[in-house]
């Protein structure tokens, strides 16, 4: 029986080993051992008065399910928009998508959507005319990844409520990728404008 030839040469067994060690993968294995101690002791139920409310570029919300609540839940962050009486959002973006559902109040959304392709580098392009989705109570909204939207309350005397879902697994692989690209009116002073 004949040996079966190698693609294999000198010069790839040579670079194979490198001088430099580490201990990435005895890390991993502490962090995933200190993980499975301490998951137990994470918020099962989260109360209604220990969800934090938060003045953000986009606006008043209430963090139900958020990444630093010590909840068991590791994947979405959910949280509840207010909405004043004929105001609006700010403007942002993200790459994961967004799913939302209206509580109350009756508005619409604006979203541009986006076209990409990837060449040496990602290039995106934004619609710069918005396609409007009118809701009210009980609605479901769906924004599409990266899409730029903006939530409007079209009611005058009525505050409008929604709840917000985001996943936290794009982040999690690479794509962190948020901007705000105008905060909402009477929060500026919380606002950063993106680099790009």
């Amino acid at each position: 029986m004949s040996a079966k030839s190698s693609f294999v040469d000198d010069i790839e067994r040579q670079r194979a080993r490198s001088d430099i060690s580490a201990d990435f993968y005895a890390q991993a294995l502490e962090a995933s051992r200190q993980f499975r101690a301490e998951y137990p002791e994470r918020m099962n139920v989260v109360k209604s008065y220990e969800m934090p409310m938060e003045r953000s570029a986009d606006g008043l919300i209430k963090h139900i399910i958020n990444e630093g609540m010590n909840t068991r839940e590791c994947c979405i962050d959910i949280y509840m928009q207010f909405l004043d009486p004929d105001s609006a959002t700010g403007t942002s973006r993200h790459l994961s998508e967004e799913v939302a559902f209206v509580i109350e109040g009756t508005g619409y959304d604006l979203h541009y959507d986006v076209r990409f392709h990837c060449a040496d580098e990602f290039i995106w392009e934004w619609d710069t005319e918005p396609k409007k989705f009118e809701w009210g109570p009980g609605d479901f909204i769906y924004i599409p990844p990266y899409c730029a939207h903006k939530r409007f309350n079209s009611d005058p005397e009525n505050e409008a409520r929604v709840v917000v879902v985001n996943s936290r697994m794009m982040k999690a692989i690479g794509f962190d990728w948020f901007d705000q690209l105008e905060p909402a009116e009477g929060f500026e002073d919380l606002w950063v404008p993106p680099k790009d």
